[in-house]
């Protein structure tokens, strides 16, 4: 494969061209690099170099003028719109910069385009004059306003010319106008010859230029355009081309160069449809796997969507050692990008007090763990969510910092004011103090120095901005400038530009061939990008004043994307099989139209990840002589009835939870959880009937509860929710319940004694521990230990009641089977513990048999105690006498499931599937 840069310098040596006299134009710099190369190989001689520059560089020269950046183009502009508008009238910064950078854009088109500026204007304010929806002659203030803005877009636009032209500076549209205002003087005091190659479409200032420099024998043009596209009329390859020869009046006398016939010649052209970008991803991986050695240099993978660079650059093949990368790494996209996110977060959005879970989230960031004392970050974090703390103060962090931290925490959280100087200056005195500590402590690598580096030169065009235009008024202002800025600013990647595999965007492809070509993302919205029109020009007048609308954007991309089909040999084009109305949609048009056309053999395939047949596996572990002697170690300080069910729930629970001592994550309560309600709530009834003790209950006793209920429920939840507040919101209704639980609790209590019950209170919250218990074929020693929350005695007949919040019904505590006991936690988890109560009560007191036991409901209070029942069948009676024979019973179930656990051969096996 020639390679068109090599033709046209072959063409150039053929016409006896002294190459040092020639100034190359290109499209883009990187097209200059292959161009310097191919020039090295053709030259066999010592020469001086020729000039290659870029068309934006050749125009810069040309006006005389610098280029700046957009952000601070949009300073310029807000000082042009604030000299221009009464001070009563003007927005600030922020809600201007949302209008003003699609004001820029507009302004930047009429300029490239040429387009009379007064006229265009004076043409735009009649238009809204006419379809402004009022006929009044004295008109609203909105539609005042409405009309009043289009009117000034012409002074806008005259003051901020003026301001730039001044300060020797402009924009891309404005230094194109200039330039062409110049050309004349250039050309008087420029003899050397230029060579423009690779263009397709040009704006009307480029056209000017090119067509001038041509009629005064100063330059030459190549173009690179295939015979397929610029003999149809209706292909958008060719649309820019085909214009450019019909209607330059150079070619009428001169020889248009080139029209060549690549295209057509054979293609081995692969179409796939792959599910979503990491999919994409792992199949340009299985391609270049399959490539030989020796066709990678001569490949290029052209990202549709730079999104995608990152899942590329980790699914290449470990065997291709050369990668050039021609795009950069958005700076938006590394870690320290995150943390500044965070920050100026919890800045906009500061009152002095900061949400936990924002001040946690900054705490655990990899760059602050480098700076904070060893065990600061985690001690603040169980401060945290030990008490409930939802929102923080400075003053809090401090009283829980160290010394040594003070000095970060001040930076982070202190009030800004909202002073962007002040934000601007602690965002680097944060960069310093990151970079000391990673110095100091060795941390540090190459990479994260040059993240803190990136970050400070960022915050110091910020900084000068600010200290120039003065416009920042607050934190949020600030905020945009800083995304702005951070969404343009690259990480560069190190790498030899004409070696190995290339990776690059779209744009970047201008002028140059490879053999292989890989394309990403070709779909509907990625390319072409679709009907995208954000400008203040209505689509007619663009069509009428010729500046371009989506249709000639999309021909941009349809040259793009068949200018890499045209010499290449081996095509891969990948597309998204799963639509997504943010990055794109169904397969691009480019596919359908390659497709329909009919020149080559297309192999299109929809390629599915290979799903393993899996088949989920209940986790085992088996039981070691280490894992033996430990649980041997918790058998004998005490099985627990919540222990034991929670083996009967899940054997790998309990391994975990009791065994291995392994804790759910602890977090914060915004909202106060069950388990703390149901504390609560067994504590205010501990600390009411304390009192009551010994003695049989009077509905006076009762009585005279009722108005200590607040005093306790709100003790207990200072002691349970720590600083949590229970003063509003859901918690506040948590709290209410809580009062209303114990208050129908202590009416239920009064109606049962009305009734002629006769209650008296034996225990309450009654720790049992240390009882033992043998079991055949297990020769150490097993305890039984729990907490029982009310033994008392009804009408002369002991009870053991267990309090819960929740609702249970009677089939909770209501055995069939005894076999099934140890096995079915849902049915019969609440009767394994009172029956467990009850059995260790035998044990430990002279029990008087019969006893009940059974479960208060605070949820179905209605049902009153709820015993304990076994029948005989579903139906059968229930008897609700607990004897020695029922604790007979459920002694051989509490062995057997006892001895399963602790039984060496008997593996912990999960009982499903965790999802």
């Amino acid at each position: 494969m020639i390679s068109f840069i090599t033709k046209v310098l072959l063409d150039l040596q053929k016409r006896n061209v002294n190459f040092s006299d020639i100034t190359f134009v290109l499209p883009s710099r990187r097209a200059g690099v292959f161009l310097r190369k191919e020039l090295s190989s053709i030259i066999n001689k010592t020469t001086f170099s020729p000039i290659i520059i870029s068309i934006e560089s050749f125009v810069e020269e040309l006006s005389q003028l610098k280029s700046i950046t957009n952000t601070e183009l949009l300073f310029e502009l807000y000082n042009t719109y604030t000299e221009l508008t009464p001070k009563e009238e003007q927005e600030p910064f922020e809600s201007f910069s949302k209008w003003g950078q699609i004001l820029l854009q507009d302004f930047n088109e009429i300029d490239r385009y040429l387009i009379p500026q007064k006229n265009i204007f004076e043409y735009l304010t009649a238009i809204k004059d006419l379809d402004h929806w009022s006929l009044d002659s004295n008109p609203t203030e909105v539609v005042s306003n409405y009309l009043k803005f289009w009117n000034k877009l012409y002074p806008f636009y005259q003051d901020f010319y003026k301001r730039l032209i001044h300060q020797k500076k402009g924009y891309q549209g404005l230094i194109y106008r200039e330039a062409v205002e110049n050309i004349e003087s250039y050309i008087e005091n420029n003899p050397k010859k230029h060579v423009f190659l690779g263009f397709n479409a040009l704006n009307t200032a480029e056209e000017t230029i090119i067509q001038e420099l041509l009629q005064n024998e100063l330059a030459s043009i190549y173009w690179d355009i295939d015979k397929t596209f610029i003999d149809s009329p209706f292909h958008d390859a060719g649309l820019f081309t085909r214009n450019h020869k019909e209607n330059w009046k150079f070619f009428q006398k001169n020889t248009f160069n080139w029209i060549e016939s690549n295209y057509s010649t054979k293609k081995n052209i692969n179409i796939y449809g792959v599910p979503k970008a990491i999919g994409q991803a792992k199949t340009i991986g299985n391609i270049l796997n399959d490539l030989p050695e020796n066709d990678i240099k001569k490949t290029a993978v052209v990202l549709g969507d730079e999104n995608l660079l990152l899942p590329i650059l980790n699914s290449i093949p470990k065997s291709i050692n050369a990668i050039n990368v021609t795009m950069g790494f958005p700076l938006r996209s590394i870690p320290l990008a995150a943390l500044f996110e965070k920050i100026f977060n919890i800045q906009i959005n500061n009152t002095d007090n900061y949400y936990h879970k924002d001040v946690i989230d900054i705490l655990k960031d990899q760059y602050l763990s480098a700076v904070f004392s060893e065990v600061y970050s985690q001690k603040i974090i169980e401060t945290i969510n030990t008490n409930n703390i939802i929102f923080l103060t400075k003053e809090k962090l401090l009283s829980i910092s160290n010394q040594k931290d003070n000095h970060i925490i001040n930076l982070l959280f202190s009030n800004w004011k909202n002073s962007p100087t002040t934000a601007i200056d602690n965002c680097f005195k944060l960069i310093q103090t990151i970079k000391e500590q990673l110095i100091e402590d060795r941390k540090s690598n190459q990479l994260s120095l040059e993240y803190l580096y990136r970050f400070n030169v960022l915050f110091n065009e910020i900084d000068r901005l600010n200290k120039k235009y003065n416009t920042l008024t607050n934190i949020r202002s600030l905020y945009n400038i800083y995304k702005e800025l951070l969404s343009s600013e690259t990480l560069d990647f190190q790498g030899e530009p004409l070696q190995g595999l290339q990776i690059m965007g779209m744009l970047e492809s201008r002028v140059l061939d490879f053999e292989t070509v890989i394309i990403t993302n070709v779909n509907e919205g990625v390319l072409p990008s679709g009907k995208t029109n954000n400008s203040f020009i209505p689509f007619d007048v663009k069509v009428e004043k010729n500046l371009p609308t989506y249709k000639e954007k999309d021909a941009v991309y349809t040259y793009h994307f068949y200018h890499l089909l045209q010499r290449a040999k081996n095509v891969y084009i990948l597309y998204n099989t799963e639509i997504d109305t943010l990055l794109g949609g169904e397969k691009s048009r480019f596919i359908s139209q390659l497709e329909l056309e009919g020149i080559h053999e297309i192999n299109h395939q929809i390629i599915s990840p290979e799903v393993p047949n899996y088949q989920p596996q209940l986790l085992e572990v088996k039981k070691s002589e280490a894992l033996v002697n430990q649980i041997k170690r918790f058998a004998n300080s005490g099985f627990s009835p919540s222990s034991l069910t929670s083996y009967i729930r899940n054997p790998i629970d309990f391994y975990n939870q009791k065994i291995l001592g392994v804790k759910d994550v602890e977090e914060a309560e915004e909202n106060v959880a069950a388990n703390t309600l149901g504390t609560v709530v067994h504590n205010t009834l501990e600390a009411l009937y304390l009192p009551l003790m010994g003695r049989i209950l009077t509905v006076d006793d009762i009585k005279n509860l009722i108005p200590k209920i607040e005093k306790y429920i709100t003790k207990f939840f200072k002691d349970e929710y720590k600083e949590g507040d229970i003063t509003k919101g859901k918690n506040l209704i948590v709290f209410e319940i809580a009062k209303r639980y114990v208050l129908n609790f202590l009416n239920f209590e009064i109606d049962a004694i009305k009734s002629g019950n006769e209650i008296k209170i034996i225990a309450l919250e009654e720790k049992i521990e240390g009882i033992k218990i043998n079991i055949e074929g297990l020769n150490f020693d097993i305890h039984l230990k729990g907490t029982v929350d009310r033994i008392d005695t009804c009408n002369g007949i002991t009870r053991i009641i267990d309090y819960k919040t929740g609702k249970v019904e009677q089939t909770n505590v209501t055995v069939i089977n005894w076999e099934d006991l140890p096995t079915d936690y849902k049915k019969y988890s609440k009767s394994f513990q009172v029956l467990m109560y009850a059995y260790m009560l035998s044990k430990n007191t002279a029990l008087k048999f019969p006893v009940e036991a059974g479960i208060i409901s605070f949820k179905n209070l209605s049902e009153g105690f709820i015993k304990f029942a076994k029948r005989e069948s579903s139906r059968g009676k229930k008897d609700t006498n607990i004897t020695e024979d029922t604790l007979s019973d459920f002694e051989v179930e509490l062995k057997k499931l006892i001895t399963e656990i602790c039984n060496p051969n008997i593996p912990f096996t999960e009982k499903e599937v965790k999802k």
